[in-house]
């Protein structure tokens, strides 16, 4: 009879091991699912760094031009106006003074 009670327990603690692994083979894979998840939204956020890096570079770019293209206006201007204050000096009527 003790034999026929230690199958008894024996079996009941294999069917105890069984669903303790098929739980652990459960959680493993849905382990596995979350990071693949978490590798897909990661790439994402990598792709959408490099858009706004390229995006960044654009737009200092264009900023560089522009500051530029307005230092040339001003220097044009300056010379401008360096032009018709010698001239409007030379008609001798017209005197400017430095504030």
């Amino acid at each position: 009879m003790e034999k026929d009670h230690l199958e008894v327990i024996l079996e009941n603690m294999d069917s105890k091991f069984d669903l303790v692994l098929e739980g652990h083979a459960a959680l493993d894979k849905k382990i596995d699912r979350k990071f693949d998840q978490l590798d897909g939204k990661i790439e994402l956020c990598n792709f959408k760094i490099d858009v706004l890096n390229d995006k960044i570079d654009h737009v200092a770019a264009d900023l560089r031009a522009t500051d530029k293209r307005l230092s040339d206006k001003i220097d044009a201007v300056a010379t401008d106006l360096k032009a018709h204050r010698a001239d409007t000096e030379a008609h001798g009527i017209y005197q400017v003074k430095e504030s």
